[in-house]
């Protein structure tokens, strides 16, 4: 009977192990895995807060894991260190795709592949060119290539390599930075540091053959076949990625961090800070009507707003502040079109100062700082014109406006005698000091209150 007892035991401790590892297996196999993308975005506060936000919800839902599909041209490197200290402390693995083909991981983008568990990329993509820039330091002039030699050819220097001990201290550290990643990753720390002092940039097949990267995927599809069975060691713990039935969720941007994403184009920054100025201008031209001054300092506050997150040198700010100064200043003062031209010179040299980074992705489109300064000058000119012509032309209303106007007697009108005559529309009571008949041709000399002084127009009958 006790044998029975135990026997009857034993079968319910081993059914409940068995319900318990395949309730187990059936959660693993529906555990979701979470996809987010930066498709040719720069790396930003924005797009870091994105990306940072995004692991926290794969790692309070227990995702398998999250994949992020890169194409950045790079971006700042502030941004780039939160993400990268992000993942590395990930409680969830987290694979960066470098997709679709065509795209790219520059600069910063090697630092988030380096830092990921399971790097992977596209064919057709590239990976790379992660030299820093600094900040706020005197650029180097980009000069033609036939004129970046010293000419002392038996020197051998190139006068762009030049640094300053600023740089190099920025540099080398950038480098640590990335050999420590390549480092923990096991990854080659050797192309880490050529991409970051070399600007080396490489393909999907180079990347593979350097271990920089796992393996290639051609799509979604074939990045989830391989991932399956991949194992991934976080904080001592193995574990196994089961994606063949997994299914799969899209965390893209909310609302609030698209429209900042979209304020951190330095194109959009550029626009909204001369809209402002166009705005104040026309107030300060046009005094009275308010729309154009609240819709102005609203557009400033954007800009402003979005230099926040972006490298500005703000001399470029003043420089153009300079330059809309000038413009107004040649609406009120003669300068026969200097002042323009100096507005001119002082708004193109501010916008290529305004951002201080050498990415294109963070500079100001050439076309903005040719066509935004031509316009405000042709805008000034008009607005100038404009003025001109107002002051040359006869007033028309009020006490000034009606003299030398022309008018018919409606009655006699002499010396001694007050009458009345018809100027401007209107009936007015005049005198004179010569003698006026009626229907005579008269003009308006002076206004005293309601009464006209007239005299007989010369060339009157």
């Amino acid at each position: 009977m006790l044998q029975k007892k135990q026997i009857a035991f034993i079968l319910l401790i081993l059914t409940g192990l068995f319900l318990l590892v395949t309730s187990q297996s059936f959660s693993q196999n529906n555990q979701k895995i979470y996809i987010i993308q930066l498709n040719d975005a720069s790396i930003n506060p924005v797009t870091a807060g994105y990306i940072e936000k995004s692991i926290e919800k794969a790692e309070q839902d227990k995702a398998q894991c999250l994949i992020l599909e890169l194409d950045t041209p790079g971006g700042l490197l502030n941004s780039t260190r939160a993400i990268v200290k992000r993942i590395m402390a990930s409680k969830v693995p987290i694979i960066v795709y470098i997709y679709p083909s065509g795209s790219r991981a520059g600069s910063a983008g090697v630092f988030i592949t380096y830092s990921s568990h399971i790097a992977v990329m596209a064919p057709s993509t590239n990976i790379g060119a992660a030299h820093p820039v600094q900040l706020g330091s005197p650029k180097k002039i980009s000069w033609p290539q036939q004129f970046r030699k010293d000419q002392n050819k038996d020197s051998g220097e190139d006068m762009e390599e030049a640094s300053t001990p600023m740089e190099d201290k920025i540099l080398n550290d950038t480098i640590a930075f990335v050999k420590s990643i390549a480092q923990k990753r096991d990854r080659n720390v050797e192309w880490a540091e050529k991409s970051v002092r070399g600007s080396d940039s490489i393909t999907e097949t180079e990347a593979l053959k350097k271990n920089v990267i796992n393996f290639i995927a051609n799509d979604e599809v074939n990045l989830l076949e391989k991932l399956n069975g991949q194992k991934i060691t976080i904080n001592n713990s193995e574990i196994i990625l089961e994606t063949k039935d997994a299914q799969i969720e899209r965390i893209p941007m909310n609302s609030r961090q698209e429209l900042l994403n979209v304020l951190a184009d330095p194109n959009i920054a550029y626009i909204l800070m001369i809209l402002g100025f166009y705005g104040l201008l026309y107030e300060i031209t046009h005094p009275g009507i308010g729309v154009p001054g609240v819709m102005g300092t609203i557009f400033l506050i954007l800009a402003f707003y979005s230099m926040q997150t972006l490298p500005t040198n703000y001399a470029g700010v003043v420089l153009i502040a300079l330059g809309v100064v000038l413009f107004i200043a040649e609406a009120f003062v003669p300068g026969f079109g200097l002042l323009t031209l100096g507005g001119v010179g002082s708004m193109v040299l501010g916008s290529l100062i305004l951002f201080d980074t050498a990415e294109p992705i963070m500079r100001v489109s050439w076309s903005l700082i040719i066509a935004f300064p031509v316009a405000t000058a042709v805008i000034t000119l008009f607005l100038v014109r404009a003025v001109l012509q107002a002051h040359r032309q006869k007033v028309l209303g009020g006490r000034k406006g009606i003299i030398g106007e022309k008018g018919i007697a409606k009655t006699l009108i002499s010396e001694k005698k007050r009458g009345k005559v018809f100027v401007h529309g209107e009936t007015w009571n005049a005198i004179s000091v010569e003698t006026i008949k009626k229907d005579d041709d008269v003009v308006v000399e002076k206004i005293d209150h309601l009464t006209l002084t007239v005299r007989r127009e010369r060339s009157s009958s």
